[in-house]
Protein backbone atom coordinates (compact mmCIF):
# COMPACT_ATOMS: atom_id res chain seq x y z
CA UNK A 1 0.00 0.00 0.00
CA UNK A 2 1.50 3.36 -1.01
CA UNK A 3 1.72 6.34 1.32
CA UNK A 4 -1.23 7.92 -0.54
CA UNK A 5 -3.47 4.86 -0.34
CA UNK A 6 -5.96 4.50 2.45
CA UNK A 7 -7.35 1.11 3.60
CA UNK A 8 -9.98 -0.22 1.21
CA UNK A 9 -11.96 -2.77 3.23
CA UNK A 10 -14.96 -1.55 5.17
CA UNK A 11 -14.58 -4.00 8.06
CA UNK A 12 -11.53 -5.97 9.26
CA UNK A 13 -11.95 -9.13 11.35
CA UNK A 14 -9.69 -8.88 14.41
CA UNK A 15 -8.66 -11.00 17.38
CA UNK A 16 -7.09 -9.65 20.57
CA UNK A 17 -4.03 -11.47 21.96
CA UNK A 18 -3.72 -11.11 25.76
CA UNK A 19 -5.97 -9.13 28.11
CA UNK A 20 -3.67 -7.60 30.72
CA UNK A 21 -3.69 -3.88 31.46
CA UNK A 22 -2.88 -2.85 27.87
CA UNK A 23 -4.74 -5.75 26.28
CA UNK A 24 -8.00 -4.84 28.02
CA UNK A 25 -7.81 -1.33 26.55
CA UNK A 26 -7.20 -2.80 23.11
CA UNK A 27 -10.01 -5.32 23.48
CA UNK A 28 -12.53 -2.64 24.43
CA UNK A 29 -11.39 -0.42 21.55
CA UNK A 30 -11.78 -3.23 19.01
CA UNK A 31 -15.22 -4.17 20.34
CA UNK A 32 -16.43 -0.56 19.96
CA UNK A 33 -14.71 0.18 16.63
CA UNK A 34 -16.99 0.85 13.64
CA UNK A 35 -14.56 -0.70 11.13
CA UNK A 36 -13.25 -3.63 13.17
CA UNK A 37 -15.16 -6.80 14.04
CA UNK A 38 -13.95 -8.65 17.14
CA UNK A 39 -13.94 -12.35 16.29
CA UNK A 40 -11.67 -13.88 18.93
CA UNK A 41 -9.63 -13.40 22.10
CA UNK A 42 -6.46 -15.36 22.83
CA UNK A 43 -5.58 -15.61 26.56
CA UNK A 44 -2.88 -17.41 28.54
CA UNK A 45 -4.73 -17.76 31.84
CA UNK A 46 -7.02 -20.73 32.32
CA UNK A 47 -9.39 -18.64 34.50
CA UNK A 48 -10.09 -16.45 31.44
CA UNK A 49 -10.64 -19.38 29.07
CA UNK A 50 -14.29 -19.53 27.98
CA UNK A 51 -15.24 -16.15 29.44
CA UNK A 52 -17.05 -13.62 27.30
CA UNK A 53 -14.82 -10.91 25.82
CA UNK A 54 -17.11 -8.19 27.14
CA UNK A 55 -16.63 -9.43 30.69
CA UNK A 56 -12.83 -9.21 30.27
CA UNK A 57 -12.95 -5.47 29.48
CA UNK A 58 -15.91 -4.36 31.60
CA UNK A 59 -18.46 -4.33 28.78
CA UNK A 60 -21.75 -6.16 28.44
CA UNK A 61 -21.47 -9.68 26.95
CA UNK A 62 -20.74 -9.53 23.20
CA UNK A 63 -20.93 -13.22 22.28
CA UNK A 64 -17.18 -13.83 21.71
CA UNK A 65 -15.51 -16.28 24.07
CA UNK A 66 -11.84 -16.14 25.06
CA UNK A 67 -9.67 -19.18 24.38
CA UNK A 68 -6.26 -20.35 25.57
CA UNK A 69 -5.93 -22.60 22.52
CA UNK A 70 -4.10 -20.94 19.63
CA UNK A 71 -5.65 -23.41 17.17
CA UNK A 72 -9.04 -21.83 17.92
CA UNK A 73 -7.75 -18.40 16.89
CA UNK A 74 -6.10 -19.71 13.72
CA UNK A 75 -9.32 -21.53 12.78
CA UNK A 76 -11.18 -18.19 12.90
CA UNK A 77 -8.86 -16.82 10.17
CA UNK A 78 -8.99 -13.20 11.37
CA UNK A 79 -7.51 -10.53 9.14
CA UNK A 80 -5.34 -9.39 12.03
CA UNK A 81 -4.35 -10.10 15.62
CA UNK A 82 -3.60 -7.22 17.99
CA UNK A 83 -0.89 -8.60 20.28
CA UNK A 84 -0.33 -7.08 23.73
CA UNK A 85 1.32 -10.05 25.39
CA UNK A 86 4.51 -10.00 27.47
CA UNK A 87 7.56 -10.84 25.36
CA UNK A 88 7.88 -11.70 21.69
CA UNK A 89 6.27 -15.23 21.81
CA UNK A 90 7.91 -15.96 18.47
CA UNK A 91 6.46 -19.49 18.17
CA UNK A 92 2.87 -18.27 18.42
CA UNK A 93 3.56 -15.26 16.17
CA UNK A 94 5.07 -17.46 13.45
CA UNK A 95 2.14 -19.87 13.53
CA UNK A 96 -0.25 -16.98 12.94
CA UNK A 97 1.86 -15.43 10.19
CA UNK A 98 2.21 -18.79 8.43
CA UNK A 99 -1.59 -19.08 8.53
CA UNK A 100 -1.89 -15.74 6.73
CA UNK A 101 -2.90 -13.72 9.82
CA UNK A 102 -1.40 -10.23 10.08
CA UNK A 103 -0.12 -9.05 13.47
CA UNK A 104 0.10 -5.62 15.08
CA UNK A 105 2.09 -5.85 18.31
CA UNK A 106 2.78 -3.41 21.12
CA UNK A 107 6.06 -5.23 21.79
CA UNK A 108 9.26 -3.58 20.54
CA UNK A 109 10.96 -6.69 19.19
CA UNK A 110 10.01 -6.00 15.56
CA UNK A 111 10.64 -2.24 15.25
CA UNK A 112 13.50 -2.44 12.75
CA UNK A 113 14.58 -5.61 10.91
CA UNK A 114 18.13 -4.28 10.45
CA UNK A 115 18.66 -4.17 14.23
CA UNK A 116 16.53 -7.12 15.34
CA UNK A 117 17.86 -10.28 16.96
CA UNK A 118 18.94 -12.19 13.79
CA UNK A 119 17.17 -15.45 14.66
CA UNK A 120 13.94 -13.62 15.48
CA UNK A 121 14.11 -11.68 12.23
CA UNK A 122 14.76 -14.77 10.13
CA UNK A 123 11.89 -16.73 11.63
CA UNK A 124 9.42 -13.84 11.33
CA UNK A 125 10.39 -13.12 7.74
CA UNK A 126 10.13 -16.78 6.71
CA UNK A 127 6.72 -17.13 8.35
CA UNK A 128 5.50 -13.90 6.72
CA UNK A 129 6.60 -15.08 3.27
CA UNK A 130 4.97 -18.45 3.75
CA UNK A 131 1.62 -17.00 4.83
CA UNK A 132 1.67 -13.77 2.83
CA UNK A 133 1.13 -11.80 6.06
CA UNK A 134 2.80 -8.83 7.74
CA UNK A 135 3.80 -7.93 11.29
CA UNK A 136 4.26 -4.41 12.64
CA UNK A 137 5.45 -3.23 16.05
CA UNK A 138 3.84 0.03 17.16
CA UNK A 139 5.37 0.25 20.61
CA UNK A 140 4.92 3.62 22.31
CA UNK A 141 8.28 4.50 23.84
CA UNK A 142 10.19 3.25 21.92
CA UNK A 143 7.89 3.38 18.94
CA UNK A 144 5.63 6.42 18.71
CA UNK A 145 7.90 8.77 20.68
CA UNK A 146 11.12 7.68 18.96
CA UNK A 147 9.76 7.27 15.41
CA UNK A 148 6.44 8.98 14.63
CA UNK A 149 7.24 12.25 16.44
CA UNK A 150 10.78 12.79 15.07
CA UNK A 151 9.78 11.77 11.54
CA UNK A 152 7.01 14.39 11.54
CA UNK A 153 9.26 17.11 13.00
CA UNK A 154 12.08 16.50 10.53
CA UNK A 155 9.61 17.14 7.70
CA UNK A 156 10.07 20.82 8.68
CA UNK A 157 13.84 20.69 8.14
CA UNK A 158 16.54 20.59 5.49
CA UNK A 159 19.41 20.26 7.98
CA UNK A 160 19.40 18.53 11.35
CA UNK A 161 22.45 18.99 13.56
CA UNK A 162 21.14 17.01 16.52
CA UNK A 163 17.75 15.57 17.45
CA UNK A 164 17.15 14.71 21.12
CA UNK A 165 14.09 12.92 22.48
CA UNK A 166 13.70 12.97 26.26
CA UNK A 167 11.22 10.75 28.09
CA UNK A 168 10.26 11.82 31.60
CA UNK A 169 8.64 9.43 34.05
CA UNK A 170 7.71 10.06 37.68
CA UNK A 171 8.27 6.48 38.76
CA UNK A 172 6.34 6.36 42.08
CA UNK A 173 3.18 7.31 40.16
CA UNK A 174 3.12 3.96 38.38
CA UNK A 175 5.66 1.53 39.89
CA UNK A 176 5.33 -0.22 43.31
CA UNK A 177 7.90 0.67 45.97
CA UNK A 178 9.44 -2.79 46.00
CA UNK A 179 10.27 -2.59 42.29
CA UNK A 180 11.84 0.83 42.71
CA UNK A 181 13.97 -0.20 45.67
CA UNK A 182 14.68 -3.92 45.45
CA UNK A 183 14.62 -5.04 41.82
CA UNK A 184 16.26 -3.94 38.58
CA UNK A 185 15.58 -0.21 39.01
CA UNK A 186 17.37 -0.06 42.38
CA UNK A 187 16.57 3.50 43.38
CA UNK A 188 18.00 4.33 46.80
CA UNK A 189 21.36 2.69 46.12
CA UNK A 190 24.70 4.40 46.68
CA UNK A 191 25.65 6.71 43.82
CA UNK A 192 29.13 5.19 43.41
CA UNK A 193 27.84 1.76 42.38
CA UNK A 194 28.22 0.72 38.75
CA UNK A 195 25.22 1.29 36.50
CA UNK A 196 23.39 -2.00 35.91
CA UNK A 197 24.46 -3.30 32.45
CA UNK A 198 21.31 -5.43 32.23
CA UNK A 199 19.16 -2.29 32.55
CA UNK A 200 21.21 -0.63 29.80
CA UNK A 201 20.72 -3.66 27.54
CA UNK A 202 16.99 -3.77 28.26
CA UNK A 203 16.45 -0.10 27.39
CA UNK A 204 18.77 -0.09 24.36
CA UNK A 205 17.03 -3.13 22.84
CA UNK A 206 14.14 -1.12 21.42
CA UNK A 207 15.55 2.41 21.24
CA UNK A 208 18.58 1.33 19.22
CA UNK A 209 16.21 -0.11 16.62
CA UNK A 210 14.18 3.10 16.50
CA UNK A 211 16.97 5.64 16.18
CA UNK A 212 18.70 3.56 13.52
CA UNK A 213 15.42 3.35 11.58
CA UNK A 214 14.88 7.12 11.72
CA UNK A 215 18.48 7.95 10.76
CA UNK A 216 18.34 5.57 7.79
CA UNK A 217 15.00 7.04 6.69
CA UNK A 218 16.58 10.53 6.75
CA UNK A 219 19.41 9.22 4.53
CA UNK A 220 21.89 9.92 7.33
CA UNK A 221 22.95 6.43 8.46
CA UNK A 222 24.63 6.09 11.84
CA UNK A 223 28.26 5.15 12.35
CA UNK A 224 27.63 3.69 15.79
CA UNK A 225 25.09 3.49 18.62
CA UNK A 226 26.36 4.16 22.15
CA UNK A 227 24.64 3.57 25.50
CA UNK A 228 25.39 5.34 28.77
CA UNK A 229 23.80 5.47 32.20
CA UNK A 230 24.08 8.20 34.83
CA UNK A 231 22.44 8.96 38.17
CA UNK A 232 21.46 11.90 40.37
CA UNK A 233 21.02 11.76 44.14
CA UNK A 234 18.27 12.99 46.47
CA UNK A 235 18.95 16.31 48.16
CA UNK A 236 16.54 15.37 50.93
CA UNK A 237 14.85 12.20 52.19
CA UNK A 238 12.10 10.92 49.85
CA UNK A 239 9.11 8.96 51.18
CA UNK A 240 7.45 6.83 48.51
CA UNK A 241 3.64 6.36 48.27
CA UNK A 242 3.84 2.81 49.67
CA UNK A 243 5.96 3.86 52.64
CA UNK A 244 9.40 3.04 51.22
CA UNK A 245 12.19 5.54 51.69
CA UNK A 246 15.02 6.89 49.54
CA UNK A 247 17.60 8.41 51.83
CA UNK A 248 19.31 11.74 51.19
CA UNK A 249 22.45 11.26 49.09
CA UNK A 250 21.27 8.02 47.43
CA UNK A 251 20.06 7.54 43.86
CA UNK A 252 16.73 9.28 43.21
CA UNK A 253 16.96 9.77 39.42
CA UNK A 254 18.44 7.76 36.57
CA UNK A 255 19.13 8.75 32.97
CA UNK A 256 19.89 6.28 30.18
CA UNK A 257 21.03 7.68 26.84
CA UNK A 258 20.97 5.69 23.60
CA UNK A 259 22.91 7.86 21.15
CA UNK A 260 23.29 7.43 17.40
CA UNK A 261 26.69 8.72 16.30
CA UNK A 262 27.73 10.39 13.04
CA UNK A 263 31.20 11.77 12.37
CA UNK A 264 32.20 11.36 16.00
CA UNK A 265 29.29 13.28 17.54
CA UNK A 266 25.81 12.54 18.82
CA UNK A 267 23.31 13.05 16.01
CA UNK A 268 20.12 11.31 17.15
CA UNK A 269 19.59 10.35 20.77
CA UNK A 270 16.91 9.13 23.13
CA UNK A 271 17.23 9.83 26.84
CA UNK A 272 15.12 8.00 29.40
CA UNK A 273 14.74 10.13 32.53
CA UNK A 274 13.24 8.14 35.41
CA UNK A 275 12.96 9.83 38.79
CA UNK A 276 11.48 9.53 42.27
CA UNK A 277 12.11 13.20 43.10
CA UNK A 278 12.91 16.30 41.05
CA UNK A 279 15.07 17.76 43.85
CA UNK A 280 18.30 16.04 42.84
CA UNK A 281 22.04 16.61 42.60
CA UNK A 282 23.23 17.41 39.98
CA UNK A 283 20.21 19.53 39.03
CA UNK A 284 18.55 17.92 36.01
CA UNK A 285 15.68 19.40 33.98
CA UNK A 286 13.08 16.86 35.14
CA UNK A 287 9.60 17.59 33.83
CA UNK A 288 6.23 15.95 34.36
CA UNK A 289 5.44 12.65 32.67
CA UNK A 290 5.79 12.90 28.90
CA UNK A 291 8.27 13.63 26.13
CA UNK A 292 10.33 16.51 24.84
CA UNK A 293 11.68 16.47 21.28
CA UNK A 294 14.36 19.05 20.51
CA UNK A 295 15.44 19.42 16.88
CA UNK A 296 18.50 21.57 16.29
CA UNK A 297 19.43 22.62 12.76
CA UNK A 298 18.09 24.78 9.96
CA UNK A 299 14.62 25.05 11.54
CA UNK A 300 14.89 24.49 15.30
CA UNK A 301 11.82 23.01 16.98
CA UNK A 302 11.21 22.28 20.66
CA UNK A 303 8.11 20.11 21.21
CA UNK A 304 6.77 19.07 24.63
CA UNK A 305 4.14 16.37 25.09
CA UNK A 306 2.49 15.97 28.49
CA UNK A 307 -0.42 13.97 29.86
CA UNK A 308 -2.97 16.12 31.75
CA UNK A 309 -4.47 13.17 33.62
CA UNK A 310 -5.22 12.94 37.38
CA UNK A 311 -3.27 10.32 39.31
CA UNK A 312 -6.27 8.02 39.67
CA UNK A 313 -6.71 7.89 35.88
CA UNK A 314 -3.05 7.70 34.94
CA UNK A 315 -2.70 3.93 34.63
CA UNK A 316 -5.72 3.61 32.31
CA UNK A 317 -4.59 6.54 30.17
CA UNK A 318 -1.10 5.10 29.72
CA UNK A 319 -2.56 1.71 28.76
CA UNK A 320 -4.71 3.45 26.17
CA UNK A 321 -1.76 5.34 24.70
CA UNK A 322 -0.06 2.04 23.97
CA UNK A 323 -3.11 0.01 22.92
CA UNK A 324 -4.95 2.48 20.72
CA UNK A 325 -2.14 3.14 18.24
CA UNK A 326 -1.96 -0.62 17.66
CA UNK A 327 -5.73 -0.81 17.10
CA UNK A 328 -5.64 2.19 14.75
CA UNK A 329 -2.84 0.55 12.74
CA UNK A 330 -4.82 -2.62 11.94
CA UNK A 331 -6.16 -1.61 8.48
CA UNK A 332 -2.75 -0.36 7.36
CA UNK A 333 -0.94 -3.51 8.42
CA UNK A 334 -3.59 -5.73 6.82
CA UNK A 335 -3.13 -3.89 3.50
CA UNK A 336 0.69 -3.83 3.67
CA UNK A 337 3.04 -6.09 1.72
CA UNK A 338 4.08 -9.30 3.54
CA UNK A 339 7.02 -9.07 5.94
CA UNK A 340 8.18 -7.09 8.95
CA UNK A 341 6.74 -3.64 8.30
CA UNK A 342 8.18 -0.55 10.01
CA UNK A 343 6.94 2.98 10.72
CA UNK A 344 8.74 4.05 7.54
CA UNK A 345 7.03 1.36 5.41
CA UNK A 346 3.47 2.22 6.44
CA UNK A 347 1.50 5.36 5.58
CA UNK A 348 0.70 7.80 8.36
CA UNK A 349 -1.69 6.04 10.74
CA UNK A 350 -4.97 7.95 10.84
CA UNK A 351 -7.50 6.92 13.47
CA UNK A 352 -11.07 6.31 12.28
CA UNK A 353 -13.08 7.73 15.17
CA UNK A 354 -16.60 7.71 13.69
Amino acid sequence: MSAQTQPQKQVYRVAQWATGRIGRSGLEAIAKHSRLELVGVYVHSQDKHGRDAGELCDLDPIGVSATSNLDDIIALRPDCVVAAQQGACIDDACRMLEAGINIVTTQVDYLNPAKMVPELRQRAEEASRKGGASIHSTGISPGFSSEALPLVLTSFARRVDCLTIDEFADMPASVPDEQLLDRGLRFGREAGEDFDPNLLDHIAHGFAQSIDLVATALDLPLDDIQRTGEVATARSRVTLPGGGVIEKGTVSAQRITVAGMRDGREFLRFRVNWYCSTDVDPAWDLRGNGWRVLMEGSTPVDLSVSFPVPKEGYSAAMAGLTAYRAVNAVPYVCDAAPGIRTSVDLPQIIAKLG
